[in-house]
């Protein structure tokens, strides 16, 4: 995970998502993918891409008079921490609680009640060496 935490905002997470698709891609390309997906416009675009390079969650190169834009950060890396901060803010940092709140009001089949055994399994394992 990054030293620096970057929070990233609905629409920051849809330029991310954009760039970690296909990455790098042109200010163009970009663009053209938002207007499409979201029906930006090209301003919005490019004001988004620049304020999200001022916060270090997305970088440019020049690369023959052509400004290129890649993802700063891996989407692992914002997944946990937009996770985090949701656990945070939410549920008071308790896992407990939140595990708690969504098993209550949605079933789970036999083979994700399987895969949380396995994964409880695995931490507690790591816990006792």
């Amino acid at each position: 995970m990054q030293d620096k935490n970057i929070n990233l905002t609905d629409a920051e997470w849809n330029v991310m998502e954009c760039l970690w698709e296909k990455s790098p891609r042109t200010g163009r390309e970009t663009v053209e993918y938002l207007n499409e997906k979201m029906g930006w416009s090209r301003s919005t675009t490019l004001t988004l891409l620049r304020r999200m390079e001022e916060k270090g969650a997305v970088s440019s190169e020049l690369v023959d008079n052509i400004t290129m834009f890649s993802p700063s950060i891996r989407r692992e890396d914002a997944a946990v921490q937009e996770t985090e901060s949701f656990l945070d803010r939410v549920y008071n940092g308790s896992l407990h609680m939140m595990l708690s709140a969504f098993t209550k009001k949605q079933n789970l089949s036999k083979a994700e009640i399987e895969e949380l055994h396995a994964i409880l399994d695995e931490m507690e394992a790591k816990a006792h060496d």
